[in-house]
Protein backbone atom coordinates (compact mmCIF):
# COMPACT_ATOMS: atom_id res chain seq x y z
CA UNK A 1 0.00 0.00 0.00
CA UNK A 2 1.12 3.45 -0.72
CA UNK A 3 -0.35 5.60 2.04
CA UNK A 4 -3.64 6.02 0.61
CA UNK A 5 -6.46 6.42 2.94
CA UNK A 6 -8.65 2.49 2.23
CA UNK A 7 -12.83 2.33 2.64
CA UNK A 8 -14.35 0.69 5.03
CA UNK A 9 -16.13 -0.91 2.56
CA UNK A 10 -12.68 -2.32 0.83
CA UNK A 11 -11.48 -3.53 4.08
CA UNK A 12 -14.22 -5.46 5.18
CA UNK A 13 -14.60 -6.87 1.64
CA UNK A 14 -11.40 -8.04 2.31
CA UNK A 15 -11.72 -9.58 5.60
CA UNK A 16 -14.98 -11.47 3.65
CA UNK A 17 -12.30 -12.79 0.56
CA UNK A 18 -9.93 -14.31 3.37
CA UNK A 19 -12.72 -16.43 5.27
CA UNK A 20 -14.78 -16.92 2.29
CA UNK A 21 -15.35 -20.23 -0.24
CA UNK A 22 -11.75 -21.98 -0.72
CA UNK A 23 -9.76 -18.85 0.56
CA UNK A 24 -11.64 -20.01 4.33
CA UNK A 25 -10.62 -23.96 4.01
CA UNK A 26 -6.82 -22.52 3.53
CA UNK A 27 -7.01 -19.84 6.52
CA UNK A 28 -8.35 -22.40 8.96
CA UNK A 29 -5.40 -24.58 7.77
CA UNK A 30 -2.50 -22.41 7.78
CA UNK A 31 -4.37 -21.14 11.82
CA UNK A 32 -4.31 -24.51 12.94
CA UNK A 33 -0.70 -24.86 12.29
CA UNK A 34 -0.03 -21.90 14.44
CA UNK A 35 -2.31 -23.51 16.72
CA UNK A 36 -0.97 -26.43 17.54
CA UNK A 37 2.01 -25.02 18.32
CA UNK A 38 1.12 -22.63 20.44
CA UNK A 39 -1.78 -24.84 22.29
CA UNK A 40 1.25 -27.32 23.28
CA UNK A 41 3.52 -24.64 24.09
CA UNK A 42 1.21 -23.51 26.69
CA UNK A 43 -0.12 -27.25 27.94
CA UNK A 44 3.32 -28.52 28.25
CA UNK A 45 3.44 -25.67 31.62
CA UNK A 46 0.72 -27.54 33.07
CA UNK A 47 1.53 -30.96 32.59
CA UNK A 48 5.32 -31.02 33.24
CA UNK A 49 4.95 -30.42 37.17
CA UNK A 50 3.09 -34.08 37.00
CA UNK A 51 5.21 -35.84 34.12
CA UNK A 52 8.30 -34.89 36.56
CA UNK A 53 6.31 -36.24 39.65
CA UNK A 54 5.95 -39.72 37.35
CA UNK A 55 8.61 -40.34 35.68
CA UNK A 56 11.39 -38.37 37.55
CA UNK A 57 13.82 -35.75 35.74
CA UNK A 58 13.26 -33.27 37.74
CA UNK A 59 17.13 -31.89 36.77
CA UNK A 60 16.33 -31.41 33.46
CA UNK A 61 12.91 -30.09 33.98
CA UNK A 62 13.84 -26.79 31.99
CA UNK A 63 15.35 -28.39 29.07
CA UNK A 64 11.86 -29.78 27.95
CA UNK A 65 11.20 -25.59 27.15
CA UNK A 66 14.88 -25.26 25.55
CA UNK A 67 15.10 -28.44 23.68
CA UNK A 68 11.66 -27.46 22.30
CA UNK A 69 12.63 -24.07 21.11
CA UNK A 70 15.94 -25.03 19.98
CA UNK A 71 14.11 -27.85 17.55
CA UNK A 72 11.45 -25.19 16.57
CA UNK A 73 14.49 -22.55 15.36
CA UNK A 74 15.79 -26.13 13.38
CA UNK A 75 12.04 -26.51 12.01
CA UNK A 76 11.59 -23.05 10.63
CA UNK A 77 14.81 -22.60 8.85
CA UNK A 78 14.00 -26.46 7.17
CA UNK A 79 10.69 -24.93 6.33
CA UNK A 80 12.04 -23.31 3.24
CA UNK A 81 13.33 -26.47 1.78
CA UNK A 82 10.92 -28.74 2.47
CA UNK A 83 8.19 -26.34 1.05
CA UNK A 84 10.56 -25.96 -2.37
CA UNK A 85 11.24 -29.57 -2.50
CA UNK A 86 7.36 -31.07 -1.56
CA UNK A 87 5.32 -28.44 -1.98
CA UNK A 88 2.83 -27.33 0.46
CA UNK A 89 0.39 -30.04 0.65
CA UNK A 90 3.30 -32.93 1.45
CA UNK A 91 5.36 -30.37 3.11
CA UNK A 92 2.16 -29.71 5.31
CA UNK A 93 1.54 -33.05 5.87
CA UNK A 94 5.51 -34.33 7.10
CA UNK A 95 5.44 -31.32 9.35
CA UNK A 96 2.14 -32.09 10.95
CA UNK A 97 3.65 -36.39 11.09
CA UNK A 98 7.28 -34.76 13.06
CA UNK A 99 5.08 -33.08 15.36
CA UNK A 100 2.69 -36.42 16.19
CA UNK A 101 5.57 -38.37 16.58
CA UNK A 102 6.91 -36.37 19.50
CA UNK A 103 3.85 -35.99 20.84
CA UNK A 104 3.58 -40.22 21.08
CA UNK A 105 7.04 -40.98 22.22
CA UNK A 106 6.11 -37.93 25.03
CA UNK A 107 3.02 -40.13 25.47
CA UNK A 108 5.07 -43.36 25.47
CA UNK A 109 7.70 -41.71 27.97
CA UNK A 110 9.01 -44.16 30.28
CA UNK A 111 11.86 -41.80 31.35
CA UNK A 112 12.64 -38.15 30.88
CA UNK A 113 15.37 -38.62 28.25
CA UNK A 114 12.55 -40.10 25.98
CA UNK A 115 10.56 -37.55 26.80
CA UNK A 116 13.46 -34.92 25.84
CA UNK A 117 13.46 -37.17 22.79
CA UNK A 118 9.68 -36.36 21.76
CA UNK A 119 10.08 -32.59 22.43
CA UNK A 120 12.72 -32.44 19.86
CA UNK A 121 11.20 -33.86 16.87
CA UNK A 122 7.66 -31.78 18.39
CA UNK A 123 9.93 -28.55 18.71
CA UNK A 124 10.64 -29.56 14.79
CA UNK A 125 7.40 -30.29 13.57
CA UNK A 126 6.27 -27.27 15.87
CA UNK A 127 9.00 -24.88 14.05
CA UNK A 128 7.71 -26.02 10.40
CA UNK A 129 4.08 -25.28 10.61
CA UNK A 130 4.41 -22.16 11.86
CA UNK A 131 7.37 -20.95 9.12
CA UNK A 132 5.18 -22.74 6.39
CA UNK A 133 2.33 -20.96 7.43
CA UNK A 134 3.97 -17.32 6.32
CA UNK A 135 6.05 -18.90 3.63
CA UNK A 136 2.36 -20.63 2.21
CA UNK A 137 0.58 -17.13 2.86
CA UNK A 138 2.47 -15.36 -0.16
CA UNK A 139 1.88 -17.93 -2.48
CA UNK A 140 -1.73 -18.62 -1.95
CA UNK A 141 -3.02 -14.86 -1.09
CA UNK A 142 -3.04 -12.00 -3.34
CA UNK A 143 -0.63 -9.37 -1.60
CA UNK A 144 -3.76 -7.51 -0.40
CA UNK A 145 -5.07 -9.78 2.15
CA UNK A 146 -1.67 -10.85 3.31
CA UNK A 147 -2.00 -8.23 6.66
CA UNK A 148 -5.17 -9.98 7.12
CA UNK A 149 -3.94 -13.69 6.85
CA UNK A 150 -1.19 -12.89 9.40
CA UNK A 151 -3.07 -11.19 11.82
CA UNK A 152 -5.55 -14.03 12.16
CA UNK A 153 -1.86 -16.37 12.52
CA UNK A 154 -1.15 -14.09 15.39
CA UNK A 155 -4.44 -14.30 16.92
CA UNK A 156 -3.87 -17.86 17.30
CA UNK A 157 -1.52 -17.20 20.12
CA UNK A 158 -4.29 -15.73 22.44
CA UNK A 159 -6.80 -18.25 21.95
CA UNK A 160 -3.81 -20.96 22.58
CA UNK A 161 -3.34 -18.83 26.35
CA UNK A 162 -7.04 -19.90 26.98
CA UNK A 163 -6.91 -23.49 25.29
CA UNK A 164 -3.54 -25.00 25.85
CA UNK A 165 -3.02 -24.35 29.66
CA UNK A 166 -6.97 -25.58 30.26
CA UNK A 167 -6.27 -28.69 28.45
CA UNK A 168 -3.20 -29.73 30.36
CA UNK A 169 -4.57 -28.50 33.56
CA UNK A 170 -7.80 -31.14 33.04
CA UNK A 171 -5.44 -33.92 32.18
CA UNK A 172 -3.00 -33.48 35.27
CA UNK A 173 -5.91 -32.90 37.63
CA UNK A 174 -7.55 -36.11 36.25
CA UNK A 175 -3.80 -37.84 37.08
CA UNK A 176 -3.58 -38.90 33.58
CA UNK A 177 -0.80 -36.60 32.06
CA UNK A 178 -0.24 -39.24 29.10
CA UNK A 179 -3.75 -38.35 27.51
CA UNK A 180 -2.81 -34.17 26.62
CA UNK A 181 0.44 -35.75 24.30
CA UNK A 182 -2.18 -38.02 23.05
CA UNK A 183 -4.85 -35.77 22.42
CA UNK A 184 -1.95 -33.60 20.30
CA UNK A 185 -1.11 -36.80 19.12
CA UNK A 186 -4.75 -37.19 17.37
CA UNK A 187 -5.27 -33.15 16.75
CA UNK A 188 -1.80 -33.28 14.47
CA UNK A 189 -3.06 -36.64 12.43
CA UNK A 190 -6.02 -34.90 12.12
CA UNK A 191 -4.81 -31.76 11.02
CA UNK A 192 -2.55 -33.68 8.52
CA UNK A 193 -5.27 -35.08 6.44
CA UNK A 194 -7.15 -31.90 6.43
CA UNK A 195 -3.62 -29.77 5.24
CA UNK A 196 -3.40 -33.14 2.69
CA UNK A 197 -6.71 -32.65 0.86
CA UNK A 198 -7.17 -28.52 1.45
CA UNK A 199 -3.79 -27.44 0.12
CA UNK A 200 -2.29 -27.42 -3.24
CA UNK A 201 0.45 -29.88 -4.35
CA UNK A 202 2.64 -27.73 -6.16
CA UNK A 203 2.84 -23.86 -6.77
CA UNK A 204 3.61 -22.29 -10.95
CA UNK A 205 5.95 -20.10 -9.07
CA UNK A 206 7.84 -22.38 -6.38
CA UNK A 207 11.60 -20.98 -6.68
CA UNK A 208 13.94 -23.89 -6.97
CA UNK A 209 16.94 -21.82 -6.01
CA UNK A 210 15.76 -21.06 -2.10
CA UNK A 211 15.56 -24.97 -1.16
CA UNK A 212 19.73 -24.50 0.35
CA UNK A 213 19.58 -24.55 3.77
CA UNK A 214 22.12 -22.16 5.70
CA UNK A 215 23.27 -25.35 7.79
CA UNK A 216 26.38 -23.09 9.59
CA UNK A 217 24.34 -19.85 10.76
CA UNK A 218 22.08 -22.30 11.76
CA UNK A 219 24.08 -24.90 14.25
CA UNK A 220 25.88 -21.69 15.31
CA UNK A 221 21.74 -19.58 16.37
CA UNK A 222 21.30 -22.90 17.98
CA UNK A 223 24.62 -23.39 20.14
CA UNK A 224 24.34 -20.12 20.94
CA UNK A 225 20.82 -20.85 22.50
CA UNK A 226 22.10 -23.45 24.26
CA UNK A 227 25.31 -21.66 25.35
CA UNK A 228 22.90 -18.60 27.20
CA UNK A 229 20.52 -21.66 28.40
CA UNK A 230 23.51 -23.15 30.53
CA UNK A 231 24.70 -20.31 30.75
CA UNK A 232 21.67 -18.45 32.64
CA UNK A 233 21.54 -21.81 34.87
CA UNK A 234 24.77 -21.81 36.16
CA UNK A 235 24.88 -20.70 40.16
CA UNK A 236 27.76 -17.96 40.25
CA UNK A 237 27.88 -15.02 37.88
CA UNK A 238 31.25 -15.27 36.30
CA UNK A 239 29.98 -18.62 34.77
CA UNK A 240 26.71 -16.52 33.83
CA UNK A 241 28.74 -13.62 32.27
CA UNK A 242 31.21 -16.38 30.67
CA UNK A 243 27.97 -17.99 28.94
CA UNK A 244 26.77 -14.68 27.94
CA UNK A 245 29.77 -14.29 26.02
CA UNK A 246 30.31 -16.92 24.77
CA UNK A 247 27.00 -16.27 22.84
CA UNK A 248 27.42 -12.77 21.81
CA UNK A 249 30.87 -14.72 19.99
CA UNK A 250 28.68 -16.97 17.97
CA UNK A 251 26.10 -14.39 17.25
CA UNK A 252 29.06 -12.48 15.61
CA UNK A 253 30.27 -15.91 13.96
CA UNK A 254 26.48 -16.02 12.76
CA UNK A 255 26.59 -12.24 11.15
CA UNK A 256 29.85 -13.62 9.12
CA UNK A 257 28.45 -16.17 8.01
CA UNK A 258 25.53 -14.91 6.72
CA UNK A 259 27.57 -11.74 4.90
CA UNK A 260 30.00 -14.88 3.16
CA UNK A 261 27.64 -17.57 2.41
CA UNK A 262 25.22 -17.91 -0.53
CA UNK A 263 22.59 -20.26 1.93
CA UNK A 264 21.05 -17.91 4.47
CA UNK A 265 18.32 -17.86 7.14
CA UNK A 266 17.76 -13.91 6.21
CA UNK A 267 17.28 -12.47 2.88
CA UNK A 268 20.17 -11.19 1.47
CA UNK A 269 22.32 -7.90 3.06
CA UNK A 270 19.56 -7.40 5.67
CA UNK A 271 22.48 -7.06 8.18
CA UNK A 272 24.17 -4.70 6.35
CA UNK A 273 23.67 -1.26 8.08
CA UNK A 274 22.51 0.51 5.39
CA UNK A 275 19.76 -2.12 4.70
CA UNK A 276 16.28 -1.00 4.52
CA UNK A 277 15.56 -4.61 5.96
CA UNK A 278 18.03 -4.13 9.14
CA UNK A 279 15.30 -2.13 11.23
CA UNK A 280 12.51 -3.95 10.50
CA UNK A 281 13.99 -6.82 11.86
CA UNK A 282 15.43 -5.00 14.79
CA UNK A 283 11.46 -3.95 15.40
CA UNK A 284 10.32 -7.13 15.00
CA UNK A 285 13.09 -8.61 17.63
CA UNK A 286 12.57 -5.94 20.01
CA UNK A 287 8.89 -6.06 20.52
CA UNK A 288 8.99 -9.72 20.61
CA UNK A 289 11.68 -9.59 23.69
CA UNK A 290 9.42 -6.86 25.20
CA UNK A 291 6.35 -9.31 25.36
CA UNK A 292 8.64 -12.20 26.14
CA UNK A 293 10.57 -11.14 29.23
CA UNK A 294 7.27 -10.02 30.77
CA UNK A 295 5.45 -13.83 29.89
CA UNK A 296 8.52 -15.53 31.39
CA UNK A 297 8.87 -13.69 34.55
CA UNK A 298 5.49 -12.46 35.50
CA UNK A 299 3.67 -15.30 36.65
CA UNK A 300 6.61 -15.34 39.13
CA UNK A 301 6.78 -11.76 40.47
CA UNK A 302 2.83 -12.38 40.59
CA UNK A 303 2.44 -15.28 42.77
CA UNK A 304 5.42 -14.10 45.39
CA UNK A 305 5.33 -10.84 45.76
CA UNK A 306 1.28 -9.78 44.23
CA UNK A 307 0.22 -13.23 46.63
CA UNK A 308 -1.55 -14.32 43.82
CA UNK A 309 -2.51 -18.25 42.90
CA UNK A 310 -0.74 -20.14 40.01
CA UNK A 311 -3.99 -20.00 38.07
CA UNK A 312 -4.51 -16.11 38.68
CA UNK A 313 -1.44 -15.26 38.33
CA UNK A 314 -0.85 -17.56 34.62
CA UNK A 315 -4.21 -15.84 33.42
CA UNK A 316 -3.01 -12.35 33.97
CA UNK A 317 -0.21 -13.33 32.27
CA UNK A 318 -2.15 -14.66 29.23
CA UNK A 319 -4.22 -10.93 29.06
CA UNK A 320 -0.86 -9.91 27.26
CA UNK A 321 -1.82 -12.83 24.76
CA UNK A 322 -5.35 -11.90 24.85
CA UNK A 323 -4.45 -8.61 23.86
CA UNK A 324 -2.42 -9.27 21.45
CA UNK A 325 -4.99 -11.15 19.39
CA UNK A 326 -7.49 -8.64 19.49
CA UNK A 327 -5.06 -6.47 18.77
CA UNK A 328 -4.42 -8.53 15.20
CA UNK A 329 -7.81 -8.02 14.33
CA UNK A 330 -7.98 -4.83 15.04
CA UNK A 331 -5.07 -3.52 13.61
CA UNK A 332 -5.23 -5.97 10.69
CA UNK A 333 -7.43 -3.92 8.47
CA UNK A 334 -5.56 -0.04 9.12
CA UNK A 335 -3.43 0.93 6.22
CA UNK A 336 -1.54 4.09 5.21
CA UNK A 337 -1.45 6.83 7.82
CA UNK A 338 -3.20 4.84 10.81
CA UNK A 339 -0.43 1.53 10.18
CA UNK A 340 2.32 3.75 10.54
CA UNK A 341 0.77 5.39 13.87
CA UNK A 342 0.14 1.73 14.97
CA UNK A 343 4.09 0.93 14.14
CA UNK A 344 5.06 4.04 16.11
CA UNK A 345 3.04 3.39 19.13
CA UNK A 346 3.89 -0.40 19.74
CA UNK A 347 7.05 0.59 21.43
CA UNK A 348 6.18 3.20 23.47
CA UNK A 349 3.25 1.62 25.02
CA UNK A 350 5.95 -1.33 25.71
CA UNK A 351 8.08 0.82 26.99
CA UNK A 352 5.82 2.61 29.39
CA UNK A 353 4.45 -0.65 30.23
CA UNK A 354 7.82 -1.98 31.67
CA UNK A 355 8.93 1.20 32.94
CA UNK A 356 5.64 0.87 35.25
CA UNK A 357 6.14 -2.80 35.97
CA UNK A 358 10.08 -2.14 36.90
CA UNK A 359 8.67 0.34 39.84
CA UNK A 360 5.39 -1.59 40.65
CA UNK A 361 5.83 -5.11 40.48
CA UNK A 362 8.84 -5.26 42.88
CA UNK A 363 6.64 -4.11 46.17
CA UNK A 364 5.46 -6.19 48.35
CA UNK A 365 1.84 -5.67 48.20
CA UNK A 366 -1.60 -7.79 49.44
CA UNK A 367 -2.92 -8.45 46.33
CA UNK A 368 -6.15 -7.09 45.96
CA UNK A 369 -8.25 -5.99 43.42
CA UNK A 370 -6.67 -2.21 43.38
CA UNK A 371 -2.99 -4.05 43.75
CA UNK A 372 -3.78 -5.76 40.64
CA UNK A 373 -5.76 -3.98 38.59
CA UNK A 374 -2.76 -2.11 37.39
CA UNK A 375 -0.90 -4.38 36.22
CA UNK A 376 -3.54 -6.33 34.27
CA UNK A 377 -3.81 -3.07 32.43
CA UNK A 378 0.04 -2.53 31.65
CA UNK A 379 -0.25 -6.39 30.51
CA UNK A 380 -3.17 -5.59 28.25
CA UNK A 381 -1.43 -2.43 26.49
CA UNK A 382 1.45 -4.14 25.93
CA UNK A 383 0.00 -7.13 23.87
CA UNK A 384 -2.92 -4.82 22.54
CA UNK A 385 -0.15 -2.77 20.72
CA UNK A 386 2.67 -5.57 19.84
CA UNK A 387 -0.85 -7.22 17.89
CA UNK A 388 -1.81 -4.19 16.53
CA UNK A 389 1.21 -3.40 14.63
CA UNK A 390 2.57 -6.90 14.10
CA UNK A 391 0.34 -7.95 11.03
CA UNK A 392 1.80 -4.99 9.49
CA UNK A 393 5.40 -5.56 10.63
CA UNK A 394 5.54 -8.64 9.13
CA UNK A 395 3.30 -7.84 5.89
CA UNK A 396 5.86 -4.98 4.99
CA UNK A 397 9.17 -7.40 5.96
CA UNK A 398 7.71 -9.76 2.80
CA UNK A 399 7.11 -6.57 0.92
CA UNK A 400 10.55 -4.93 1.12
CA UNK A 401 11.93 -8.24 0.73
CA UNK A 402 13.00 -9.02 -3.35
CA UNK A 403 10.50 -11.57 -5.20
CA UNK A 404 13.30 -13.98 -5.45
CA UNK A 405 14.13 -13.64 -1.50
CA UNK A 406 10.67 -14.09 -0.31
CA UNK A 407 10.69 -17.54 0.80
CA UNK A 408 13.95 -17.17 2.97
CA UNK A 409 12.10 -14.22 4.14
CA UNK A 410 9.44 -15.52 5.29
CA UNK A 411 10.76 -18.67 7.04
CA UNK A 412 12.96 -15.70 8.74
CA UNK A 413 9.99 -14.36 10.83
CA UNK A 414 9.58 -17.37 12.90
CA UNK A 415 13.21 -17.77 13.20
CA UNK A 416 13.53 -14.44 14.28
CA UNK A 417 10.34 -14.80 17.47
CA UNK A 418 11.70 -18.13 18.18
CA UNK A 419 15.52 -16.95 18.85
CA UNK A 420 14.11 -14.17 20.48
CA UNK A 421 12.35 -15.93 22.90
CA UNK A 422 15.08 -18.22 23.87
CA UNK A 423 17.20 -15.40 24.45
CA UNK A 424 14.75 -13.06 26.86
CA UNK A 425 14.27 -16.72 28.57
CA UNK A 426 18.30 -17.04 29.68
CA UNK A 427 19.80 -13.40 29.44
CA UNK A 428 16.33 -12.94 31.81
CA UNK A 429 17.43 -15.91 33.88
CA UNK A 430 21.22 -14.75 34.39
CA UNK A 431 19.72 -11.50 35.36
CA UNK A 432 17.54 -12.62 37.52
CA UNK A 433 20.26 -14.71 38.93
CA UNK A 434 22.73 -12.20 39.63
CA UNK A 435 20.29 -9.85 41.27
CA UNK A 436 19.57 -12.80 43.98
CA UNK A 437 17.03 -14.65 42.70
CA UNK A 438 18.06 -17.74 44.27
CA UNK A 439 20.95 -16.35 46.44
CA UNK A 440 20.20 -14.64 49.08
CA UNK A 441 16.29 -15.63 47.74
CA UNK A 442 13.73 -15.22 49.78
CA UNK A 443 11.32 -11.91 48.95
CA UNK A 444 14.29 -9.56 49.13
CA UNK A 445 15.97 -11.84 46.59
CA UNK A 446 12.83 -11.46 44.26
CA UNK A 447 12.25 -7.53 44.94
CA UNK A 448 15.53 -7.25 43.28
CA UNK A 449 15.54 -9.66 40.86
CA UNK A 450 12.03 -8.05 39.56
CA UNK A 451 13.37 -4.79 39.44
CA UNK A 452 16.47 -5.76 37.66
CA UNK A 453 14.79 -8.16 35.01
CA UNK A 454 12.48 -5.02 34.49
CA UNK A 455 14.84 -2.26 34.05
CA UNK A 456 17.52 -3.85 32.36
CA UNK A 457 14.89 -4.56 29.23
CA UNK A 458 13.35 -1.67 29.45
CA UNK A 459 16.13 -0.98 27.20
CA UNK A 460 14.35 -2.68 24.60
CA UNK A 461 11.39 -1.07 23.66
CA UNK A 462 13.51 2.34 24.30
CA UNK A 463 15.50 0.99 21.52
CA UNK A 464 12.99 0.00 19.71
CA UNK A 465 11.17 3.51 19.61
CA UNK A 466 13.93 5.20 17.86
CA UNK A 467 14.02 1.98 15.47
CA UNK A 468 10.32 2.14 14.72
CA UNK A 469 11.45 5.80 13.48
CA UNK A 470 14.27 4.70 10.59
CA UNK A 471 11.37 1.94 9.82
CA UNK A 472 8.62 4.86 9.10
CA UNK A 473 11.01 7.65 7.89
CA UNK A 474 13.72 5.06 5.45
CA UNK A 475 11.72 1.72 4.87
CA UNK A 476 8.64 3.26 4.30
CA UNK A 477 9.37 5.54 1.25
CA UNK A 478 11.21 2.48 -0.22
CA UNK A 479 8.40 -0.30 -0.26
CA UNK A 480 6.42 0.00 3.43
CA UNK A 481 3.06 -1.39 4.03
Amino acid sequence: MDGTIVSPVAQSNDWKLLFSGQNGIKTVVLAGGVALHAINLYMILAVLPSAVRDIGGMLYYAWNETLFITASIVGSSLSIALLASLGPRRAYGTAALIFAAGALLCALAPSMVVMLGGRIFQGIGAGMLVSLAYGVIRLIFPKQLWTRAMGMLSSMWGIATLIGPAIGGLFAQAGAWRLSFWFMCLCAGLFALLALRVLPDRFADDSKGQSSVAWQQLMLLVLSVLVLSIGSAMPHLTENVMGLALATCLFILFIRCEHRNTSRLLPMGTLHLRSPLLPLYGLLGGLALTVEVIEIFAPLFLQTLHHQGPLVAGYLSALMAAGWSVGSFAGASASGRNARRLLATAPVLGLAAIVFLTWWVPHDVRGGVTDILPVALAFILVGTGVGMAWPHLLSSILRATPQSEQGVASASLTTVQLYTTAVAAAVAGTIANAAGLASPGGTTGIQNAAFWVFAVFSVIPFCSVFLSRLVLVGHWNYRGV
